[in-house]
């Protein structure tokens, strides 16, 4: 509202990245200092917030104009549709399920061998139902990341519609 319109874009990615760096620090701590473990689709959700996040830097950066920084943020919404698609399936169907092993975000996980190369982000060890018993202030992590992933999606949008 008080920024320059022409800024707008650049500011909406910077605190886009901001926001998906803060919520891979948060599991990170949340896994290795309070032995919150991960499933599968937990580490789906934290690969699109990673790549949601360095696309956004990397446009808030280098980004030669505002056409470019709103295609940018046409992805943003897209990868951020995934998202949300991921932590409803994760709370709706995958939580229910014991082991959500050969599930989509398994072989995601697995084809492209996250587990092996970064295993302090992407190293799987819980089940689905097991993750869904995590809470945080009464809520369970998949609802949270779903509520990030929504927010991100609509501040991006918001932007590219904003004249």
């Amino acid at each position: 509202m008080f920024l320059p319109v022409s800024k707008l874009p650049a500011r909406t990615l910077a605190g886009v990245a901001i926001a998906c760096f803060a919520a891979l620090a948060f599991a990170l701590i949340a896994q290795h200092v309070f032995e919150v473990k991960p499933c599968p689709w937990c580490v789906m959700q934290r690969g699109i917030f990673l790549v949601i996040g360095i696309v956004s830097g990397l446009a808030a950066l280098v980004a030669p104009s505002n056409g470019s920084r709103k295609a940018v943020l046409g992805l943003v919404v897209v990868l951020a549709v995934c998202g949300v698609a991921a932590a409803v399936f994760q709370h709706q169907v995958a939580a229910n399920m014991e082991s959500c092993a050969m599930t989509l975000a398994d072989r995601i996980n697995t084809a492209l061998e996250l587990e092996d190369r970064w295993p302090f982000m992407f190293m799987v060890t819980a089940s689905c139902a097991e993750a869904a018993a995590y809470r945080l202030l009464g809520l369970s992590y998949d609802i949270w990341s779903g509520l990030l992933f929504l927010l991100i999606g609509g501040a991006s949008l918001r932007t590219i519609l904003k004249r």
